[in-house]
């Protein structure tokens, strides 16, 4: 699965898992840790903004994504939406054998596959987040995790003795390659609320 492709995909898994969200839930608590699905939503739209702020030399998000008020400006969809068209029209501009992509990442500008990857990575995750979060069924399919765990490894061994990532929870017995990438992300795949 290329990592365009992969993007596509899980920018649809974050629009569909947002589209499910009941008015009632959005302050449900989430598997992100103090943040309810409201702040998700505003965190994952930031990075999606970040991404194509980066690659573009445009604006970024209008607050910061690390630390979400909890309180949207626009109604949900129009709020995502807006992320991820900036996202997806900036990486449109992104030849796939581009070496230096400039991203919002600490590690700096890297090849174009592995910051697309790590772009569709942080969507997928938090469709996971909102989905679970609200009841829905996992957005992660299994082939989109297989694609994605390379990613993460990549991403997150350089910075992971820095504290920069959640440690790894321990592997359950029935483990599929979704339930292994959420648990290399430091997520339990079993989480409720």
């Amino acid at each position: 699965m290329s990592e365009y492709v992969l993007l596509v995909d899980a920018h649809q898994a974050l629009r569909t898992a947002v589209a499910a969200v009941d008015p009632a839930d959005w302050a449900l608590r989430t598997p992100c840790a103090e943040w309810n699905v409201t702040q998700v939503l505003q965190h994952a739209a930031g990075d999606q903004l970040a991404y194509a702020a980066a690659i573009t030399g445009g604006p970024g998000p209008a607050e910061n994504p690390f630390a979400p008020s909890g309180k949207l400006r626009d109604a949900p969809l129009i709020v995502l939406d807006l992320a991820l068209d900036a996202t997806a029209t900036a990486w449109a501009t992104v030849p796939a054998d581009t070496e230096n992509v400039p991203n919002p990442l600490p590690q700096g500008p890297m090849a174009a596959r592995l910051a697309a990857g790590a772009c569709a990575l942080d969507a997928a995750v938090h469709a996971w987040d909102i989905a679970v979060a609200t009841g829905q069924p996992s957005p992660l399919t299994v082939e989109m995790a297989e694609a994605l765990l390379p990613v993460a490894t990549a991403l997150c061994e350089p910075l992971r003795q820095w504290g920069a990532f959640a440690a790894v929870v321990p592997a359950g017995d029935a483990d599929d390659a979704a339930d292994t990438l959420l648990r290399y992300l430091g997520r339990d795949p079993g989480w409720k609320a």
